[in-house]
Parts: C-alpha cells; structure tokens; sequence
C-alpha cells in the first residue's frame, strides 16, 4: 500500500513526502503520524531525495485557519457596507420637507397642516435615529473587520499567497533601505541602516522559498 506522508521542509512549511510521483493540480491523500487522512491538491515538486518526492500543497478543503479569517473579514466587510449604505438612505430620508421645516414654521395647532406638520416631524426624528443606529452598527462592525484582517495577515510560507504577501514586503523594505542610504537624518539610531538591509536579506530568502513552493 502506497502512503503518502508529511514531512517539514522549513519553519511552519510541511510538504507531502510520496513514493510515487505526482502531477500539479493532482488530488492526493496524505496520512499523519497519527493515521488522520486529508485530500490535499499537489502544487510544486520541491525535491527529490532517496527515491521519494517532496511536494508542496493546499489542503482541499481550503478552509485554513487564514481562510477563515479572510472570509470572516470580507463578511463583516459586507455588513458595515450594507449598515453604512442604509445609515445613509435614513439620513437622506430625514431631510424630507427640509425647506419648509428650515423656515421654523410653528405648529399651528387646530389648523388642518398641524396633522401633517407633527407627521413630518416624527418620521423625520424616526429616520434620523435609524440612521445614527446603523452608522453605530457599521463602527462595531468595523471593529470587528479589523482583528479579522489582522489574523488574516499572518501569512506563512505554508501558503500559496505567500510568494504575493513576501515579495510584497520585501519591495517596501527594499525602498526602505534606499531611503535610510539616501537620507542619514531619517536613521533612528546607529544601526538602523544595517536593520534595515537586514530586513531585505531576510525577505529575500523568504520569496526565494516561496518562490519554490508556489511560483
């Protein structure tokens, strides 16, 4: 029986460790140590190594832990959107009659407009606080979007969005470097420069990994 196996290749980064070769985009089960099986998709042939292959890979069902923060945040997303777009159809809504209320026109108690003067009023008042409710509900989600996000950016090599996240990063500390080479006066203290080019030298590893994992 062929058993298809987990294997670390690098801090956080497991591959799978098969018998047999694989295709990319190809299904494959892979058994932990503890006999738990999990469909994984195979993305790059990382090594070769004693008649085994190495390959990176996505788990099928895609729902990682920074899967789910992504999803959870894009989902608040849409909430505080929709909050914000209703708070503002209230507020626009409560604006009806405003040239005429802008006068400061008195009720006229007893004649035949005071009906429809206080109506005005009341909905108008009714609207408003619609509007301050779903502005409040839209900041709470907000909030929330942002520990979201948070989590959701605690990207690892183990990810295919890794090579996307560290080249990413890897520019602005590269622009960073320049600009601390360029500009003394900007420098925190005396190592901040050879920080700095540190930085990059770390990055620079991670998007060469990353670039053999998923590139």
């Amino acid at each position: 029986m062929i058993i298809n196996t987990y294997t670390k290749f690098a801090p956080t980064v497991f591959v799978a460790k098969c018998p047999e070769p694989h295709e990319k985009g190809e299904v494959i089960t892979l058994t932990s140590k503890y006999g738990k099986e999990t469909e994984v998709e195979i993305h790059n042939l990382v090594k070769q190594q004693d008649d085994c292959y190495f390959y990176s890979f996505v788990r099928c069902d895609g729902m990682d832990s920074q899967a789910r923060a992504k999803a959870r945040a894009e989902r608040y997303q849409g909430y505080a959107d929709n909050a914000t777009k209703r708070s503002q159809a209230y507020y626009a809504a409560a604006h009806e009659g405003h040239e005429f209320l802008s006068l400061g026109e008195p009720i006229k108690v007893g004649h035949h407009s005071e009906k429809r003067h206080r109506a005005l009023i009341e909905r108008n008042y009714a609207r408003m606080a619609k509007s301050v409710a779903e502005a409040e509900k839209a900041e709470s989600y907000d909030s929330r979007i942002a520990y979201w996000e948070k989590m959701a950016d605690k990207i690892d090599l183990s990810m295919p969005e890794s090579l996307e996240y560290f080249q990413f990063e890897l520019d602005k500390a590269k622009a960073k470097h320049q600009d601390l080479k360029a500009h003394p006066e900007k420098r925190d203290h005396g190592m901040s420069l050879a920080y700095a080019k540190k930085a990059v030298n770390d990055l620079q590893k991670k998007v060469k990994l990353a670039e053999l994992l998923w590139a």
